[in-house]
C-alpha cells in the first residue's frame, strides 16, 4: 500500500466490546470531569460505576455480549475513505482511525498507528454531528494529551472538522432513515405518527456554561423535518441521564409516558444524535422504552433505522471530508467561540495547525495544546 497522505481520526465515546470491559468503560466515565461533574466524584464516581456495573452487563448480553459500535464505525470509515479517494485525489490515499474515549483503540493506539503508516497531514474527524465540550471537546482534549503521552506532539499538522449538524448530505441521510420509519405504519394512519426524536441528554451544569449543543440538535432536528416534507406532529426529547445531577430535558421517557396519556397510539423515534447502533437504540429505545409505549397504551411503537453503513450516510461522511480539505480553514468558524461560562484552559486548542486561522475565525489565535 502506498504511504497515507491524509489521516482522519474518527472519535467517539466507544463501547465496551465484552462484558468484561463493562465496569472498565464505566469507572472510565464516571471519573472523567470533563462528561459528568459529581460531588465527591474521587469517591462517588467508582461507586456508581461498580453500582451499575451488573445491569449494565446484563443490558449488553442481551443485544450479544458487547457494543456493536466499533465494527460500524470501521464500516463507516472504510466506506468513507474509499469515497474520499475518488473525490479527492488531491489527499489520497486517505486512511481512518478510530479513538474511542473509554474503549479500545484510544487516541493513544490512532496516533502510534497513523505515525507507522507515515501520516504527516491529520484531521480529527467527530463522529457527534452535534458539538458539545462533553462530547467533541473532551475527545480533542484528549487526543491532545495523547500526543504528548506518545511523543508524538509535532508528528502531524492537524485541522478539526468539529461539527455537522446540518450537512445537507447527513440531513438527508437522517431524512431517509425516517421515511423508512415510517412506512412501517399503515399507509392510512401514516400521518399521525408522532416524529419522536431523541437525543442524548448532557448534565445541566453543562448547558448552563453555554453548550452549543442543544441550539444544534434543534438545528438538525428542523433540516430533517423539513427535508422529510410530512405533516406529522413531532418532539425533540433526551434519553440516558445517570447520576445524582440534573440533566436536560425533556426525557425521552417521561415523553412517550405523557403521549401515551394524552392517547397517542402511533410513535416513530427517530435517533437524531447518534451515527451508529449500540446500547441507547438497541436497548434503551429498542426494547426499554418499546415496553415504556406498550404499558402506556401506545400500540404501535417504532424505530427508524440507525445511519450505520447506509450509503447516504457514507455518501455524507466523505463530502464533509472533502469540503472540510478542500476549504483549507483549520475549524469551523463556531470552534474558537467558548462557552460564556468556560473554565477549561485546555478548551478549543489545535495540536500544530495545518494552516493558519482565517479571518473567518472572528480573530481569534490559534493556541498550542497544553498537557
Amino acid at each position: 500500500m502506498s504511504k497515507v497522505k491524509t489521516g482522519i481520526v474518527m472519535m467517539n465515546l466507544g463501547g465496551p466490546a465484552t462484558l468484561d470491559e463493562v465496569e472498565p468503560f464505566l469507572l472510565q466515565l464516571f471519573a472523567d470531569r470533563e462528561i459528568i461533574q459529581l460531588p465527591f466524584q474521587k469517591w462517588l464516581g467508582p461507586f456508581i460505576a461498580r453500582r451499575r456495573t451488573p445491569r449494565v452487563r446484563g443490558l449488553y448480553a442481551n443485544i450479544g455480549g458487547g457494543s456493536p459500535i466499533l465494527a460500524h464505525t470501521r464500516a463507516q470509515g472504510r466506506g468513507m475513505v474509499e469515497r474520499l479517494d475518488r473525490l479527492s485525489p488531491e489527499t489520497a490515499p486517505h486512511q481512518f482511525y478510530v479513538a474511542f474515549r473509554y474503549a479500545k483503540p484510544k487516541s493513544d493506539e490512532a496516533l502510534r498507528a497513523m505515525h507507522a503508516d507515515g501520516v504527516e497531514r491529520a484531521v480529527a474527524f467527530t463522529q457527534y454531528p452535534q458539538f458539545s465540550c462533553s462530547t467533541t471537546g473532551s475527545s480533542l482534549n484528549e487526543l491532545w494529551r495523547a500526543a504528548g503521552r506518545t511523543g508524538l506532539r509535532d508528528a502531524f499538522r492537524w485541522s478539526i472538522i468539529d461539527r455537522w449538524p446540518v450537512h445537507p448530505g447527513f440531513v438527508e441521510a437522517m431524512a431517509d432513515t425516517a421515511r423508512e420509519g415510517l412506512k412501517e405504519f399503515d399507509p392510512e394512519e401514516r400521518d399521525r405518527a408522532v416524529l419522536l426524536f431523541s437525543a442524548h441528554s448532557l448534565p445541566l451544569d453543562v448547558i448552563d456554561r453555554g453548550d452549543a449543543y442543544p441550539q444544534e440538535v434543534g438545528a438538525t432536528v428542523q433540516r430533517v423535518v423539513e427535508r422529510l416534507g410530512v405533516v406529522n406532529p413531532y418532539v425533540l426529547a433526551y434519553q440516558s441521564d445517570v447520576g445524582p445531577v440534573r440533566w436536560l430535558g425533556p426525557s425521552t421517557e417521561q415523553v412517550i409516558r405523557r403521549l401515551g396519556a394524552r392517547g397517542e397510539k402511533r410513535v416513530l423515534v427517530v435517533p437524531i444524535a447518534f451515527t451508529s447502533d449500540h446500547i441507547e437504540t438497541l436497548s434503551e429505545l429498542d426494547r426499554e422504552y418499546g415496553e415504556v409505549a406498550h404499558t402506556v397504551g401506545i400500540t404501535q411503537y417504532k424505530r427508524a433505522p440507525a445511519l450505520n453503513d447506509r450509503p447516504l450516510f457514507l455518501d455524507a461522511l466523505a463530502d464533509i471530508a472533502r469540503e472540510h480539505l478542500a476549504s483549507g480553514e483549520v475549524f469551523s468558524t463556531q470552534y474558537p467561540m467558548r462557552c460564556a461560562g468556560c473554565t477549561n484552559a485546555q478548551c478549543r486548542n489545535v495540536l500544530n495547525p495545518a494552516a493558519r486561522a482565517s479571518r473567518r475565525a472572528r480573530g481569534e489565535r490559534i493556541k498550542s495544546a497544553t498537557g
